[in-house]
């Protein structure tokens, strides 16, 4: 049974392949190992968030550069994200936490882009900006030069980031892009809960200010879990659809071991009884124990590509009483097992 039900606008992948294309990577043999029609790809609307997800990964690993796709103004090494998490998570709240943020990518090598923090009438403005060392004319060019859809990507991960640090969400008043509308976005704008602002002053969000108060939830022990798949979920979680479902995924997606929340707690945190909850969710064809197991799923693939995690452990962290019922779980939901599918890799 497949449960690949989650997409995400096809835009995403081809501008990702263009991008490892500009830099010489030969994007044909990467599409062919997973499995990817590039002409079916090209035909469709939407593409499945797994195997975006599984694009990024690769690509990122090939290109050695955790920000590819992203803005960042350059190659941002192995590990890095790793230590900006174990700075980040000692601040207090999210207001310290970003700024925080800010101060590492001006110390950490293939920075060039960081955010800034502005609070005005209640509401919160995070905004991208060059590093000290960039210049207003190097930072203009930047701008020039950088893709939509990379802002975009940056945009999101930040964004992600953020809620997971007080694991809850942030809705957004607004994304405010410093570019005139591309054809691209057009889409996303019209489903997107936030608002679209273009031909602005700034690329960034703005959202309430009482966020920023908020404390930070995580530490050292759920850091460990959450690094082996990012910055995956938060490049494919961004919000982008309103369903119930996205909604749904995005509080699952937070922890993907025995202790996700149940159905009756997802709709609590929805302000919805539990009846209404899968009578809606059955009416955008799918179910909670569907979407359950994708971010099982999900999680499982990107723990199967790190080999200093053996089956059994990636079976713990996955919920699963005995590593028998994971493979089990992953046969019937990819048709092969976890050992089959390391060996593809």
């Amino acid at each position: 049974m497949n449960t690949d039900t989650t997409s995400v606008p096809t835009s995403y992948a081809l501008s990702l392949l263009q991008a490892a294309t500009d830099n010489g990577c030969n994007t044909d043999d990467i599409l062919q190992e997973l499995g990817i029609d590039r002409a079916a790809l090209e035909e469709t609307r939407f593409f499945s968030a797994i195997k975006y997800g599984q694009l990024y990964q690769r690509l990122m690993w090939l290109m050695q550069d955790e920000c590819f796709g992203m803005f960042s103004g350059g190659k941002v090494r192995n590990g890095s994200f790793r230590l900006m998490c174990l700075t980040v998570i000692q601040c207090t709240n999210l207001r310290q936490a970003i700024l925080r943020a800010s101060e590492f990518c001006e110390i950490c090598r293939g920075f060039y882009v960081k955010n800034d923090i502005e609070e005005k009438d209640g509401i919160a403005q995070v905004s991208m900006c060059g590093i000290s060392s960039v210049t207003e004319e190097q930072w203009r060019e930047m701008l020039a030069n950088v893709s939509p859809n990379q802002v975009r990507t940056s945009l999101a991960v930040w964004h992600r980031f953020n809620c997971w640090l007080i694991g809850r969400e942030i809705e957004l008043e607004a994304l405010h892009f410093s570019f005139p509308c591309p054809e691209e976005f057009k889409q996303m704008a019209e489903i997107y809960p936030a608002e679209f602002k273009f031909e602005q002053d700034f690329c960034g969000f703005s959202f309430s200010s009482e966020y920023l108060d908020y404390p930070l939830v995580q530490n050292q022990e759920t850091l460990m879990d959450f690094i082996r798949s990012a910055p995956y979920h938060l490049v494919i979680n961004d919000s982008t659809q309103s369903s119930l479902k996205s909604k749904v995924r995005a509080i699952l997606s937070k922890d993907v071991s025995v202790s996700m929340p149940s159905a009756e707690a997802v709709a609590s945190r929805l302000n919805l009884s539990v009846t209404t909850l899968r009578r809606r969710l059955q009416g955008e064809e799918t179910s909670y124990q569907r979407i359950k197991d994708e971010c099982r799923m999900e999680a499982a693939f990107h723990y199967l590509g790190c080999p200093d995690l053996s089956n059994t452990c990636i079976a713990e962290r996955l919920g699963f009483d005995e590593s028998s019922a994971f493979f089990r779980a992953f046969k019937k939901w990819t048709g092969i097992t976890p050992g089959e599918y390391r060996k593809r890799l």
